[in-house]
């Protein structure tokens, strides 16, 4: 498994979206975030630098291997943010192993079919590899110029989402780590889930920022030149984290 460490102080960790790495998601903030946390940055089952197994993608065991991970670095404690499916992983960590979270950021994540915008997994049934954006083709055959490997881990990603069943409310309710929910009011997922999951999660904030997916952190595919979001966001994420 695939991790880059950036900065010093209180570990932070950062988990990236589908079909994505660390740089095409995280490529803007990670170094603002750097001047005052220990990045641990990972890369996914699959994904960008990482080798794949012979087994099907799931939020559950993308949650057990960034915890092994935090294991084997020998850091017992550390927040989280996720991003799109890196939220719902970041979820099922908290869920599954609470012990070694201190806070979570959750952008764009999601636990229900529903939390999604109508018409997403009629999109995600019938999608192909033409179907995913250039930049993230562009960025894992600039780290792996495999072409099979790139259609395999687009369809392990299609697969979880279109296998994807609903978790339990109560799966939410028992994360007990104080968490901050964040959602684009143009995203992939609708503002309510996000508000819903606020909710459920005891210790939850919600913010919600213009945009579309990812725009609130200047990931890849969202970068509006001149933006100060992803400036904001990190300064929201800051300020949340030392509370």
């Amino acid at each position: 498994m695939y991790y880059e460490i950036h900065g010093a102080g209180k570990p932070l960790v950062l988990i990236h979206g589908g079909g994505s790495t660390i740089q095409t998601t995280f490529g803007t903030i990670l170094p603002m975030l750097a001047k005052r946390y220990k990045i641990i940055a990972v890369e996914l089952q699959a994904h960008g630098h990482t080798n794949d197994r012979d087994a099907p993608e799931t939020f559950q065991q993308d949650a057990d291997d960034v915890a092994a991970l935090l294991q084997q670095l020998n850091i017992p404690k550390a927040s989280i943010i996720g991003f799109s499916n890196g939220g719902s992983t970041t979820l099922q960590i908290a869920i599954r192993h609470p012990e070694i979270v201190n806070k979570i950021i959750v952008v764009a994540g999601a636990y229900r079919r529903d939390g999604f915008i109508p018409g997403f997994f009629d999109g995600m049934q019938h999608a192909t590899l033409d179907n995913m954006p250039e930049p993230l083709k562009e960025a894992f055959l600039k780290i792996n110029p495999d072409t099979a490997a790139l259609e395999n881990m687009f369809n392990k990603d299609r697969a979880r989402m279109v296998t994807f069943k609903d978790w339990d409310d109560n799966d939410l309710r028992s994360i007990m780590a104080p968490a901050l929910i964040i959602s684009g009011d143009k995203d992939v997922t609708t503002p309510e889930h996000a508000l819903e999951m606020s909710n459920l999660i005891p210790n939850a904030e919600l913010i919600i920022m213009p945009g579309v997916h990812g725009a609130c952190l200047g990931e890849i595919e969202a970068v509006v030149p001149g933006s100060k979001q992803p400036e904001i966001t990190v300064q929201l994420a800051e300020e949340f984290l030392e509370k």
